[in-house]
């Protein structure tokens, strides 16, 4: 994996499609060009069972086709069912150490971490890249963290100049450059991308800071 790698991941599920169906939305972000993309199918009305695994292979395909890493949120069984580029926890999931083990050394492993000390885990136990936020306040994760703004994320960036780092949380056009000048790598972003009437724009908007 690649820092560059990170520069803007989508991340999206179902869920998130309001105004486009979910595979058009996708097909048009990595059109535009964005650099990783997160498979999270979670919610009320997320898709279980075959549905589910169709819905995540539909995605990959696509990422493949664009030579874009696709990510699985969580779900490590099938991360390994589909041989996907990557997966990502929260500290809610399973052991860092446990998965790390589980997904053997070429698989990219990325974790959310919201302090020093799961920071210090998270590299200990071989992260390729961390996960901080919510930089600011989001609607797209009812169970979010109240905003951090970037403090925490400049600081890890002092303690760890050469750790990967996206950013994450009520990220948009108008305050995305704040965040790289505190030091990320990359912005991840849902509700921006799948809200948004010209993806293409707001792609190219991302991309420019």
């Amino acid at each position: 994996m690649k820092r560059s790698d990170l520069q803007l991941y989508f991340i999206m599920g179902t869920a998130n499609a309001k105004i486009k169906q979910p595979l058009a939305i996708l097909e048009e972000a990595l059109q535009a060009g964005i650099t990783m993309f997160q498979f999270r199918e979670k919610g009320i009305d997320a898709l279980t069972n075959e549905d589910y695994e169709h819905f995540a292979r539909q995605c990959q395909k696509r990422c493949h086709h664009y030579n874009v890493p696709f990510i699985v949120n969580d779900d490590i069984e099938l991360a390994l069912k589909l041989k996907a580029d990557g997966i990502h926890i929260g500290q809610d999931d399973f052991p860092i150490s446990l998965v790390r083990e589980k997904i053997g050394a070429e698989i990219i492993l990325g974790v959310s971490v919201h302090t020093a000390d799961e920071l210090h885990i998270a590299i200990e136990n071989g992260a390729d890249y961390v996960g901080i936020g919510p930089i600011f306040a989001t609607t797209s994760k009812i169970d979010a963290k109240a905003p951090s703004g970037t403090e925490f994320l400049q600081q890890a960036r002092r303690h760890y100049p050469e750790l990967p780092i996206v950013a994450i949380g009520g990220i948009n056009c108008q305050n995305a450059e704040t965040v790289f000048k505190a030091g990320a790598d990359g912005i991840a972003v849902i509700s921006a991308i799948c809200e948004s009437h010209n993806i293409q724009q707001t792609v190219e908007t991302f991309k420019s800071y």
